[in-house]
């Protein structure tokens, strides 16, 4: 492997763009296209293909990314109970109130401020959150595949012959 290549599969390792580690590790390539078609072609090369596949187990490793618990947090998105979020007054907890499952399931808030005052009960009045939600379908999706609970293939059975009846019916034709 040259340095280039190693160049190359260090840049590429940050964020998988092919076109930005070509241009970093070859500076002289100055267009895109031209770079996104030669980072494509090191992509096949068997040493770049091994490298940077050492590399992504080093990282993975680093990071302790281990397959049991990318599984956690895909039922902890799947079976997120967005009841959870609330108070027993339908108001939005405190996040610090919140257990760690129900926490993983957010993936944003938002807050608006506008204070229009005090209510009856003295709950303030014009103040918005919006909490925006990991795609729960995703995620229990990628789970039945995983656990192969979805079959994407008609198995036959070869051994036990069936029957198919077609009933084709002639209609007339009228000119």
């Amino acid at each position: 492997m040259t340095d280039k290549q190693k160049i190359f599969c260090d840049e590429y390792l940050k964020d998988f763009n092919a076109t930005r580690a070509y241009k970093i590790a070859y500076p002289n390539c100055k267009k895109d296209n031209t770079a996104k078609s030669a980072g494509s072609r090191l992509l096949t090369n068997v040493d770049v293909i091994s490298y940077i596949q050492q590399g992504k187990e080093k990282l993975k490793n680093k990071m302790e990314i281990t397959q049991e618990r990318v599984l956690q947090e895909m039922a902890r998105i799947a079976f997120g109970d967005i009841r959870k979020l609330y108070n027993k007054n339908g108001g939005l907890k405190n996040i610090q109130d919140l257990d760690d499952d129900t926490a993983a399931i957010i993936t944003g808030i938002e807050s608006v401020e506008e204070f229009d005052g005090y209510g009856e009960d003295r709950e303030q009045i014009g103040y918005t959150k919006k909490v925006k939600m990991a795609d729960k379908n995703k995620a229990l999706d990628m789970l039945g595949k995983y656990f192969g609970m979805f079959k994407e293939k008609v198995e036959v059975n070869q051994d036990k012959p069936f029957e198919v009846n077609i009933n084709i019916k002639k209609s007339k034709t009228y000119s």
